[in-house]
């Protein structure tokens, strides 16, 4: 493994931060190490300086992608902490589908939500879970569901809906496999009824989301944890912007939104807190 060295430290990080906004301590040198040394032995360089310098005279964007999507963390898994999920079950959905029923039954109900940091796409797919186990006839609904990530293999992952024993085994209820994934040589694969419910997209959440357009239900957690305090700030009123007036947001379980965004104010249901906006 290369071995990055004191005056490497601030450049790469710099570079990270200006590709990715993700901030990382310079004091975790073995962070950069085990992520980055796998690529710069793969190109032939023979310090993390060189890495830097390939990676900035790469007009194909290669390098850069490749750092992203080995710096990203894609720590995840199905109905992580359980708790947001029956949030949306038993709270958010029910007063959404309230919300939104059109007078006439000749019209659908639209609903748009957002997973802003979806990895390789377990959230998505138990919202998607969620709702198709809540809603007896989709043909009444028209549910948009959206999963963004800005790693390259992260949405790739995702989209094709293919994960192994391992990722499966985290937090799937057996039932829930049964019924919703087929064997897939020695992985799962997700059915096509809940695959056709989303849609993923590679996004930098640095970016401004006008293009997204507006959502009723946003689900960010644990991702603005590696942004600095200002990120922090422009991404979550970035993110007000894009809520519906009466819509609902999901952090993380660790995360608040104390002192980073006054436009949203915390509500609390059984064991979850969501957030509204003012």
């Amino acid at each position: 493994m290369i071995k990055i060295k004191p005056n490497e430290l601030k450049v790469i990080a710099q570079y990270i931060y200006d590709i990715s906004g993700i901030h990382l301590d310079q004091s975790k040198s073995y962070l950069f190490e085990t992520r980055l040394s796998s690529i710069a032995e793969e190109l032939g360089c023979n310090s993390y300086q060189d890495l830097y310098h390939k990676a900035k005279k790469d007009v194909s964007k290669k390098i850069e992608h490749k750092i992203i999507d080995a710096i990203s963390t894609n720590e995840t898994l199905f109905f992580r902490d359980k708790g947001p999920f029956e949030l949306m079950q038993h709270k958010i959905l029910p007063e959404m589908i309230d919300a939104r029923t059109p007078s006439s039954a000749a019209l659908k109900t639209n609903i748009k939500i957002w997973s802003a940091a979806a990895s390789t796409g377990q959230e998505l797919y138990s919202i998607a879970i969620v709702i198709k186990e809540l809603v007896n006839d989709l043909s009444k609904y028209n549910f948009k569901l959206l999963g963004t990530d800005i790693s390259d293999n992260a949405i790739s992952q995702a989209s094709y809906g293919k994960y192994n024993k391992f990722e499966i085994e985290r937090g799937l209820d057996r039932k829930i496999l049964q019924k919703y994934f087929t064997l897939f040589g020695d992985s799962w694969k997700i059915k096509d009824e809940i695959r056709g419910m989303v849609n993923f997209r590679k996004y930098n959440l640095m970016q401004s989301f006008a293009a997204l357009g507006k959502f009723d239900i946003i689900f960010c957690r644990n991702v603005a944890i590696y942004f600095t305090l200002n990120d922090r700030k422009q991404l979550f009123n970035r993110i007000a912007d894009s809520l519906a007036d009466d819509g609902f947001l999901v952090i993380g379980s660790t995360e608040s939104l104390t002192g980073v965004c006054p436009r949203f104010v915390p509500k609390r249901h059984l064991r979850s807190i969501f957030y509204q906006k003012k």
